[in-house]
């Protein structure tokens, strides 16, 4: 039985950690950053969207726990976002650690980020993938996102 589990100081410095690092080099893979500033422009991301790191107001930021096994199995981040007459949760880190990945959690995960973000009066859900993701593209429209935009590029 999965659960979210508010991060705390010493969970989120954990988190931050292992996503900082990891969002850099989606973005260098991705071909929107160069690898040589990519970890300085990711820290300067996370310092400008969590200022007050997971105490941050309107973001939600949680460890996946498995009550039953006792194990933190993944991680998840999302805020509030306010268009005037509805509210969104925009998802910026929902993972499951590698060693849990295949074993239902990312869809339980996904069925709690609803219910929360409902309560916290979030009337849709929107993140964003990056397109050499296969697998979490597949999670996502399995689940019922339907894109919204679309970025192609093409190298020359």
């Amino acid at each position: 039985m999965l659960e979210l589990k508010p991060m705390t100081a010493s969970s989120f410095r954990r988190f931050h950690d292992h996503a900082a690092p990891q969002y850099a080099a989606e973005k260098v893979r991705s071909g929107e950053w160069d690898a040589a500033g990519a970890q300085a422009r990711a820290e300067g991301e996370f310092r400008m969207l969590l200022p007050q790191q997971a105490y941050t107001p309107y973001h939600f930021l949680y460890d996946l726990h498995d009550a039953q096994s006792g194990e933190d199995v993944g991680v998840l981040w999302y805020a509030l976002r306010d268009h005037g007459a509805t509210v969104s949760a925009f998802v910026y880190e929902i993972e499951i650690h590698a060693a849990y990945r295949r074993q239902g959690y990312a869809t339980q995960a996904f069925g709690l980020l609803e219910r929360d973000a409902a309560l916290h009066g979030a009337g849709s859900l929107q993140l964003h993938v990056f397109g050499h993701n296969h697998g979490a593209r597949a999670l996502y429209e399995r689940l019922g996102f339907l894109p919204t935009n679309l970025i192609l590029r093409k190298e020359l």
